[in-house]
């Protein structure tokens, strides 16, 4: 399933691979990387509230200030919050990034081997095989409670927007 007319990179069209996701479905599964090749899945998470940050590739300025601020606003969130960033970035790279970056508070994770998040949750950029700028909050039951794919991909997500519904579910 591919869409268009959602997204754009530098002004250029891009085309979405996968479902549209909405506000009340269930969460699809995924098989991502962490920082030691370990796998991990939705499963992994059960029983927290997630929030999840995509970001195309970490080494771009605007994927850096997103995933800095939900490393710092993490740091304010309960213990039964998971907060997840989600990139097509090498796991090496990504712990490249979060030791230099002191990124302690969000766990960076790598959808680079299969683009299983991508395909399942609709973010992948087809054109780029990158991931689109966005961010979902799911709640403990693996509900999706908020969904935004950020429109033009260079410019920063509506941090509040998401905050806001993260702060109906704790």
């Amino acid at each position: 399933m591919e869409r268009n007319g959602i997204t754009t990179m530098k002004g250029n069209p891009m085309t979405l691979v996968g479902p549209e996701l909405k506000v009340g479905d269930k969460a699809p599964d995924f098989t991502v990387l962490d920082q030691t090749m370990g796998k991990k899945t939705l499963k992994d998470y059960d029983g927290k509230i997630k929030v999840i940050s995509v970001t195309p590739s970490l080494d771009t300025p605007v994927c850096d200030l997103q995933i800095h601020w939900f490393n710092e606003d993490a740091a304010n969130q309960p213990a039964d919050v998971a907060v997840l960033n989600i990139s097509m970035d090498l796991p090496f790279a990504i712990r490249r990034f979060c030791a230099t970056g002191g990124i302690d508070k969000t766990e960076a994770l790598s959808d680079h081997r299969d683009a299983s998040f991508g395909t399942n949750w609709g973010v992948l950029m087809k054109e780029l095989r990158l991931l689109a700028r966005s961010i979902f909050v799911v709640d403990k039951e693996n509900v999706i409670r908020y969904v935004q794919i950020v429109p033009e991909q260079t410019t920063e997500p509506d941090y509040e927007a998401a905050l806001t519904a993260l702060k109906a579910l704790v």
